[in-house]
């Protein structure tokens, strides 16, 4: 083969080796577009179906209060004694529980206190001025009384006229009228005299001076002190709150619920308490739901229309010995409760129209299904059908996810 044949056979395979890396880097490069392009699967939360005990519940906030409280009042306006008894403290049926005196009197200023020395003054000479004009009654109506007896003696002698008699025995009975009449009037000016006395005698600046009559309230029932409303001494009005007892063993709970959560319980509902301070789960009945609402504002300034439910603690004394009045706790209502029921997170569902439905994961794609929704509590629902145990949901589905989405779980921690 000539020398020109050679070279020429070498350039031929040269051009094809050359287009046969030029085809390769083509596909690569195309492979690559397409794995770019090619949609990746959606990281997915799931959760597995399950069978078990399912539980509907009404959850609320709710406060501990004595069942038999008393509230006692001061029974009259007065003046109360530095209550000696605190809060906690254990008082006896028929105990003292607080004195009240009477009111004191206004303290006198420097031109009342004049006035009143004054006053005292022209009483002290009033009366003077009456007991001597009583002296004087006094002495007319014994001469009067002497002249009536000396004329009826001469009466019955015939000595005198009937009209001298007559005329003796009216001025003796006038001279005696003056006299108790001069005596009455002594009687006044000296009881004048000790108003005006009493004045300068019962002010508040000489309180202490002299003996009081004083209010002794009692316990109307063995208990504790829980509040006390008054504590240092001081005026108190007719009807205001002093102290407050009861016994503190003695409790129920009050919850306010929701109007609309109100009316899915009874007497007799099961409650459970939780999250009061203690390790262990506290029960308890519904005893009352209180025929009238009112209404309430919630922490976002929404109104709410509420109902007051009394419960009644069933949980052993002793496991709760550390409860007291006023004591917070979390009220769980049970509405339902069942067995082996089929359930999955509430999160996985979602509406389609007027259905709800749920994603299953079938070979690593999402699968829309249809189920139909029993009871729902907080975290869970009741599937009564629709989905199988053991089915695969995705929870809390997105918009990215649609009917054959490649879907993907994602790994706890990432």
């Amino acid at each position: 083969m000539s020398k020109f044949s050679k070279q020429g056979s070498e350039c031929v395979k040269v051009q094809i080796r050359r287009r046969i890396i030029i085809a390769l880097g083509g596909v690569i490069a195309l492979l690559a577009l397409v794995y770019g392009f090619w949609p990746k699967p959606v990281l997915v939360e799931t959760a597995e179906a399950f069978r078990g005990p399912f539980r509907v519940t009404i959850e609320e906030e709710g406060k501990t209060r004595v069942k038999d409280r008393f509230i006692c009042s001061a029974p009259v306006a007065g003046f109360l004694r530095r209550i000696e008894l605190e809060a906690g403290d254990a008082v006896q049926k028929g105990g003292p529980l607080f004195v009240l005196e009477p009111l004191r009197s206004q303290v006198l200023d420097p031109r009342s206190r004049a006035e009143a020395q004054s006053a005292v003054s022209a009483a002290q000479a009033a009366v003077r001025e009456a007991e001597e004009r009583e002296l004087s009654a006094k002495a007319d109506a014994d001469f009067t009384d002497r002249r009536y007896v000396r004329f009826k003696r001469l009466l019955a002698g015939g000595a005198v006229a009937k009209d001298q008699f007559d005329q003796a025995e009216a001025q003796a009975k006038q001279a005696k009228a003056a006299y108790l009449a001069a005596k009455a009037t002594s009687a006044v000016a000296r009881a004048e005299l000790k108003r005006r006395r009493s004045v300068l005698a019962y002010s508040a600046a000489r309180v202490g001076d002299h003996d009081q009559e004083t209010v002794l309230v009692r316990a109307p029932k063995t208990g504790h002190v829980l509040k006390l409303y008054r504590e240092s001494e001081g005026a108190v009005a007719m009807g205001e709150p002093i102290i407050e007892i009861g016994d503190p063993r003695d409790i129920e709970v009050r919850v306010e619920l929701l109007s609309a959560d109100a009316v899915k319980i009874g007497p007799g509902t099961p409650v459970v308490f939780q999250r009061w301070g203690g390790e262990a789960l506290l029960t308890g009945k519904v005893k009352t739901i209180e025929p009238s609402g009112f209404t309430k504002i919630s922490s976002l300034g929404v109104e709410e229309q509420r109902v007051l439910v009394i419960v009644d603690l069933t949980s052993d004394a002793d496991v709760r010995s550390q409860l007291g009045d006023g004591y917070r706790l979390e009220a769980s209502f049970t509405v339902w409760e069942g067995q082996n029921v089929l359930q999955i997170p509430a999160s996985a569902l979602f509406r389609m129209g007027d259905q709800w439905a749920v994603f299953t994961v079938e070979e690593r794609r999402a699968s829309r299904k249809h189920v139909d929704v029993g009871h729902r509590s907080g975290l869970h629902a009741e599937i009564l059908s629709g989905i199988s145990e053991g089915d695969v949901v995705i929870t809390q589905p997105d918009d990215a996810i649609k009917d054959g989405t490649r879907v993907r779980a994602r790994v706890p921690g990432t």
